[in-house]
């Protein structure tokens, strides 16, 4: 049996350069089985024709709102009920704007308001455009409110430039997109309705820690606190009452989580044994420094000298004073390597006393610090999962429901 066999996916079109890609996206979707339907925005019909569109869907392509035809029947409600999953490839920053501040101003967007079926968004844009605060402002809103994305992917892009805001590839939007209806196929909960976390207490740790060496300059890392912050999200969504410990970032706290704002590793540590007496579930994702300076200087310290030497000391380990309490939350420890993943990583899970860690490697390109993607493998003492690619928000929601699991898993034993 075909994996979309019987599946109504209703496609949105944006006006992005990436539309010519949609043909082949639609061809790729009815071959695992799926009936494809087109929506598109008056700019996706300046890259791509209504026409090609209809021929390789093999169903009619909607344009208008105000299809005097169309709307005898209602038809925008119609399709908003008929699709069992919205794809928006090409979302462009324009109509992720509009989807963020709740507009209705053409089909595609009063589709978005109407319909109970999940939406997915593949961006496609500039990589200034992606990293602007405005985009990134609504791309946190709409993952916070249970709106999946697939990428954007990284490379060259068709102004010349290089960077992160590439629409992914046709085969990875087909295999996201069956990835995402077969976890709704085994009954994954939806983020809109169902609350399983209702009534845990989360607390998750994120960012990076800086360690001053005078009142200037300070040791830190390229921790975005993104993965902590989508952790938090997702964690939210389900039903969690959340708190997140946050070194340094430039990203908006999720809707209806706490936030405890610090500095240093020691700020961070006592934050965390404070609070994790109180949490049923504790998340070590913040890139925490592992020494700080000795004697930090109470001046800036004068360029006089070629070299210059500092004196470090360990910090404490968060995680792992975490993990020896008597009365210890369901731990989770975060392990960023470059080399060997699953060594360090099961070397950290059993030194640490850890309950799960979840390793990635931040020396592969389009994951890890600063990127909007990451792929992990968790661990426990008895097995791995493999969280493939994808955006953090949508790993994050994969990585919460499997921490839940192995939650409620630790409580019967």
């Amino acid at each position: 049996m075909q994996i979309l066999q019987g599946k109504k996916i209703l496609l949105g079109i944006s006006g992005g350069i990436a539309a010519y890609k949609t043909p082949e996206l639609v061809r790729r979707l009815k071959d695992k089985g799926a009936d494809v339907r087109v929506v598109m925005t008056e700019g996706a019909k300046a890259f791509i024709t209504p026409l090609t569109l209809q021929a390789v869907s093999a169903n009619a392509v909607s344009d208008s709102l105000l299809d005097t035809q169309a709307e005898l029947a209602m038809g925008h409600i119609e399709l908003a009920k008929w699709a069992d999953f919205i794809l928006i490839a090409p979302a462009t920053a324009d109509i992720m704007a509009k989807i963020a501040a709740g507009l209705a101003n053409d089909l595609l967007t009063t589709l978005c308001l109407a319909t109970a079926a999940p939406i997915a968004i593949a961006p496609a844009m500039n990589q200034q455009m992606w990293h602007n605060s405005a985009t990134q402002n609504n791309f946190n809103t709409l993952s916070t409110w249970g709106y999946t994305f697939f990428g954007p992917g990284t490379g060259e892009q068709a102004c010349g430039d290089v960077g992160l805001g590439r629409m992914l590839d046709v085969d990875e939007l087909v295999d996201l997109t069956c990835q995402k209806i077969s976890t709704f196929d085994n009954n994954e909960p939806n983020t809109l309705t169902e609350q399983p976390l209702k009534g845990q207490k989360w607390l998750i740790t994120a960012g990076p820690t800086r360690e001053a060496i005078d009142p200037v300059r300070y040791i830190s890392n390229h921790s975005s606190g993104k993965m902590g912050f989508a952790i938090a999200s997702a964690a939210q969504q389900l039903g969690a009452d959340v708190t997140i410990i946050s070194g340094p970032v430039s990203i908006t706290t999720p809707s209806h989580c706490r936030k405890v704002s610090i500095i240093s590793a020691t700020d961070m540590h006592q934050q965390a044994m404070d609070l994790a007496p109180e949490a049923n579930i504790f998340v070590a994702c913040a890139a925490v420094a592992d020494y700080r300076i000795d004697n930090i200087a109470s001046e800036k310290i004068k360029k006089s000298h070629n070299t210059m030497q500092l004196n470090l000391i360990k910090n404490p380990d968060i995680v792992a004073d975490i993990a020896a309490l008597s009365n210890k939350p369901f731990t989770v420890g975060f392990a960023a390597e470059t080399q060997d993943v699953e060594h360090y990583a099961r070397g950290k899970l059993a030194r640490k006393n850890l309950d799960m860690i979840a390793a990635n490697n931040v020396a592969s390109a389009g994951q890890g610090f600063n990127s909007d993607n990451n792929a992990l493998t968790v661990f426990t003492t008895d097995d791995e999962k493999v969280l493939p690619l994808a955006s953090k928000s949508e790993l994050a929601k994969q990585l919460v429901l499997h921490i839940q699991q192995k939650f409620e898993n630790s409580l019967k034993s």
